[in-house]
């Protein structure tokens, strides 16, 4: 099944997500008019991105192109790789997707729910499993080392030459589950002859291994002999089956039953322990009432909210809002991780408020109960060497730590003009001779709101982010075919400052929107055959600038100003005060 190489038609990469940044990794391979996809993540909103739930890719381009679309091959079964399959498939076709057991399995389950079942054929792999995707893309399974089971390196054969794809990994030399890293496979290709590397940058800053998962295991089993005489209450990555495994098996040897919270935590362990990928005994996992009935120093919870995110079972608890747990004295909290970039903030915030409650909460890299699942310095050199590549391009990771990968490449002899730096949407061309940005396509983010009922636009969410900065101003009016004002306007004013002295804001603009209807109602009016036709439209316009201009005198910022009238072709209409189309009435 080997692709003979051609040296001189480049073979086209594209990534939509996971470049000078982390999170929503999702990438295409494209050979004259065949597209392959290379996994499909999701990330979470920051702060600023208020009511929203879920962050995607910009997919346009695929979505435009999805006739070209032979196949999506998937690397591992993390959220930022998989999660937003899902919500790709409602508005893009993709033939069949191949992936890892557990992968494909926590997929199918993600499918299940949204009703997607059956759109996409589903094909479960493992190692040194080979794919024939369309016409041109061969693509080889490599089992690699991360903090999830089952993971692969990906070695994809194209007409242009072999293209290895790190996937998220380390070299962990004394892995949980004793599945090491296929490094003979990996060695064979850097034989063969390999085009091109995409590596995982995510730890390129920092020198040396990263430490074997296995290493938790001790420092874990010191911290839950600490806290003999409490709860513990343990929060990690819920995809992170190993860590899980050993949690699962030093609450035995500790004596403990466990409770589980969190739906994504035991929906993860279910499918690990159907799959093999996790073994415990039934009656170690019990429900919080059974625990809450048991003495403090016989239970263990383990629970999601490791990154504080606000709807997680542990940012709740730590907020007094959980309905079934709170924190009492001498319970000890875990955070067997460390906050991904942007959630450092969050994070601390819940650390704060379980100890103002009492907890003892134990934290940090100092006390050795978390360990990355990515590779640093030694593992890229490791992966570089293995491989050979003539070409380089660093992946999955901010711009500082593409840059510093890149530097790695260089110090093993990788020259620098056969290295790229790129950003999502840039298109990068590469064959035997070279390896250069040749276009753009569209990139960016597709925001999912609370409601999971379609994309959140921009202007949306611009509006969520001034109303919480700036406050809203909303008046309604009731008027007349000729003009006259039917009752005083109600005026409601939420969140907006006040400069000293404005005492009464909702009488000043009560009397301004009045004024400006009697200044500018002949300007929205023309003569009709039976009466006057009236421009409400206009006319709403000109009274919410109106008050805008009145407002800037008397508050701070630019309140979002909402102009509901009350007229008789009208009932009840609300309009935007930036509105960009008018809305006719009805």
């Amino acid at each position: 099944m080997a692709v003979t190489p051609n040296t001189t038609a480049p073979v086209q990469i594209m990534s939509m997500g996971g470049l000078g940044e982390i999170g929503k990794n999702t990438w295409a391979f494209r050979y004259e008019d065949e597209i392959l996809m290379l996994d499909g993540g999701l990330s979470f909103p920051s702060e600023d991105m208020l009511g929203v739930n879920i962050v995607l890719p910009d997919m346009t381009w695929l979505r435009e192109n999805q006739n070209k679309i032979v196949g999506m091959v998937v690397t591992h079964g993390h959220e930022d790789h998989i999660g937003g399959i899902p919500y790709h498939l409602q508005r893009l076709t993709i033939p069949h997707i191949w992936g890892p057991r557990l992968a494909m399995a926590l997929l199918e389950s993600k499918l299940k729910e949204t009703g997607l079942l059956g759109k996409v054929g589903i094909t479960r792999v493992g190692s040194r499993d080979r794919v024939r995707v369309g016409r041109h893309f061969e693509v080889e399974y490599i089992h690699n080392t991360h903090s999830i089971a089952d993971s692969y390196t990906l070695a994809i054969r194209t007409p242009a030459g072999v293209i290895i794809h790190s996937g998220d990994f380390k070299f962990d030399h004394t892995p949980v589950d004793g599945r090491k890293f296929d490094y003979h496979r990996l060695a064979e290709y850097g034989e063969e002859g390999v085009l091109c590397l995409i590596s995982d940058s995510t730890n390129a800053e920092l020198a040396g291994f990263t430490p074997s998962e296995r290493s938790v295991y001790p420092n874990l089993d010191r911290a839950f002999s600490e806290a003999r005489d409490g709860r513990i209450i343990l929060t990690t990555f819920a995809s992170s089956i190993h860590r899980v495994n050993m949690v699962l098996q030093l609450a035995q040897k500790h004596q403990r039953v466990v409770a589980v919270l969190g739906r994504s935590m035991l929906n993860v362990i279910a499918t690990a322990k159907q799959l093999g990928f996790i073994s415990y005994p039934e009656d170690l996992l019990q429900s919080l009432n059974v625990c809450n009935k048991l003495p403090d120093e016989n239970v263990l919870i383990l629970t999601t909210g490791s990154q504080g995110e606000p709807l997680a079972a542990l940012t709740r608890i730590a907020r007094g809002e959980h309905k079934q747990l709170s924190i009492r004295k001498g319970d000890t909290v875990m955070f067997s991780a460390n906050p991904i970039p942007g959630n450092t903030i969050a994070v601390v915030r819940t650390i704060d408020k379980l100890m103002e409650l009492g907890a003892n909460v134990i934290y940090g890299k100092e006390r050795g109960i978390h360990v990355s699942g990515h590779g640093s310095q030694e593992d890229h050199k490791l992966m570089l060497a293995l491989t050979k590549p003539k070409f380089f391009f660093p992946a999955h990771g901010e711009l500082r730590m593409l840059r510093r990968h890149a530097q790695t490449a260089m110090a093993m002899g990788v020259p620098e003009e056969n290295i790229v730096i790129a950003s999502n949407g840039d298109v990068i061309a590469v064959n035997n001779h070279s390896i250069k940005i040749v276009d753009k396509i569209p990139s960016g983010i597709e925001l999912l709101d609370n409601s999971r009922l379609g994309i959140v636009d921009r202007d949306v969410l611009k509006d969520r982010q001034r109303l919480a900065e700036e406050g809203l101003v909303n008046v309604a009016l009731a008027v007349n075919e000729m003009g006259h004002v039917l009752a005083n306007p109600a005026v409601q004013v939420r969140g907006v400052g006040r400069t000293p002295g404005m005492k009464n804001l909702e009488a000043e603009v009560g009397q301004e929107v009045v004024n400006a209807l009697h200044t500018h109602w002949h300007n929205c009016t023309r003569s009709a055959e039976g009466g006057t036709a009236v421009d409400w439209d206009a006319l709403r316009h000109k009274l919410v600038k109106a008050i805008q201009f009145k407002l800037k005198a008397h508050v701070p910022g630019q309140p979002l100003v909402l102009v509901q009238l009350q007229t008789p072709t009208v009932q009840s209409t609300r309009v935007h005060a930036e509105f960009k189309v008018p809305v006719a009435p009805v």
